[in-house]
């Protein structure tokens, strides 16, 4: 119980201390990490997935972290949205009614693309992006790229032949026609992007993006053993 002073001495007030949990409530959007509201870990931001609830009760997946209202936050992993849905940690979170629709995961996938799609086309007109497997190369050799986004339909050998040995960031998150529409073509297999922080944040968005869908569209480093695909 607080003390407030007023004349003649203080006199006790009687609005009750907050609950502990309410004042991680009111803590748990400061800083550079999150808590996991399945897990409880605390981890960066850029790692994880941001949740409101809507004016009818529905939770939305706020992917830009903006929209207004208390957070829910979730690790980006499949596995933890699932578990989320089924112990009911939206409703236990907002202590009440939440209407959790059942393509949340989808709509989670498409946003995130959605995103890593403007986010490439920003790089597309900032001259920090370049398409198709000659352009890519040249970037390449001049050791201007920070990130190789390759069409999750591309072949692993083409891949594997444009990246050689080099030990380069590669994600997955769009088909060959998605790329080319950026582009505007009809598709684009490879798309090199500069170093700094666009393809920092492409990444980021890659890797929540690899986290909830499946399969993954982080690529790794195949052996050149498929000889599907060409140069785009």
């Amino acid at each position: 119980m607080r003390q407030i002073l007023k004349k003649g001495g203080a006199l006790p007030d009687l609005t009750p201390e907050p609950a502990p949990e309410e004042v991680e409530a009111e803590d748990a959007e400061r800083g550079p990490l999150r808590r996991c509201m399945v897990t409880r870990e605390r981890r960066a931001k850029e790692l994880m997935l941001r949740f409101v609830l809507a004016p009818d009760g529905q939770v939305v997946p706020d992917l830009a972290a903006k929209l207004p209202g208390r957070g829910m936050w979730l690790s980006a992993e499949a596995d933890v949205l699932e578990r989320a849905g089924k112990r009911g940690a939206f409703a236990k979170a907002t202590r009440g009614t939440a209407f959790v629709p059942p393509d949340l995961r989808q709509r989670i996938e498409d946003g995130l693309r959605a995103r890593i799609g403007d986010l490439i086309g920003f790089a597309r007109r900032a001259g920090q992006a370049v398409s198709g497997w000659q352009a890519a190369r040249e970037w390449l050799q001049a050791d201007r790229v920070g990130l190789m986004v390759q069409a999750s339909d591309g072949s692993p050998a083409e891949r594997a032949r444009l990246l050689g040995l080099r030990r380069l960031p590669a994600v997955g998150p769009l088909t060959a026609a998605q790329l080319g529409a950026l582009f505007g073509r009809e598709s684009a297999v490879h798309v090199a992007i500069a170093r700094g922080r666009l393809a920092e944040n492409i990444a980021a968005e890659a890797a929540r993006l690899a986290g909830v869908s499946m399969p993954a569209t982080i690529l790794g480093h195949p052996t050149p053993d498929d000889s599907r695909g060409g140069h785009h």
